[in-house]
């Protein structure tokens, strides 16, 4: 079902360590409008999804989801290589490390557990594709916020290019969206 290429979908880069920052690309890899979530939620969406588009647009996207969970991962490992433990303890790392050591994980910078109760998937594909919309506005407002709180070029460049893909994604939930109301009509999607 999955094909697994050992390359990101863009080379993550960062200029130099930077643990203060690393702490808060966690929110894009396990807050609560991060990449785990995204993908976790398209990919169970797709079920409920009654034309085969939809259901190709949410597989597609829940998948690249995953792509971008690994790409924060990685700029998460670099913003910290190298650091000291006090740069470590200095941006909070020290509880982290204690649970986690130096992998990323699914938590936020306040370190709250990513919790897959909270993602939005209702069986209505309305529902959802609107629920879908409005979490790519959030994971782009994530990064802008991210972009604003550095100064490092290269990172800047590569939270900009997953910016640019969350717009897309709203884009490509758009059509469907549109795809599913026109299929639907005015009628209330019940089951089958």
């Amino acid at each position: 079902m999955f094909i697994y290429s050992k390359t990101l979908q863009r080379p993550m880069n960062v200029s130099r360590r930077d643990p203060n920052m690393a702490m808060n690309i966690l929110t894009a890899y396990g807050g609560p409008d991060g990449e785990a979530g995204a993908g976790t939620r398209y990919l169970t969406q797709r079920y409920a999804m009654p034309l085969k588009e939809g259901k190709a647009i949410l597989t597609d996207v829940g998948t690249e989801e995953l792509g971008h969970l690994e790409m924060v991962g990685e700029l998460f490992t670099k913003l910290i290589d190298g650091a000291t433990k006090d740069e470590m303890i200095a941006a909070g790392f020290d509880r982290f490390y204690v649970e986690h050591g130096c992998n990323p994980f699914y938590v936020n910078p306040s370190g709250q557990t990513f919790n897959e109760y909270a993602i939005g998937s209702k069986g209505n594909p309305v529902v959802d594709l609107y629920e879908d919309m409005a979490a790519e506005q959030k994971a782009r407002l994530g990064y802008e916020n991210l972009i604003k709180l550095t100064n490092d070029k290269e990172l800047q460049d590569s939270l900009k290019f997953l910016r640019e893909r969350e717009v897309v994604h709203f884009q490509r939930f758009g059509e469907t969206l549109r795809l599913v109301e026109e299929f639907y009509g005015n009628k209330t999607y019940y089951f089958k």
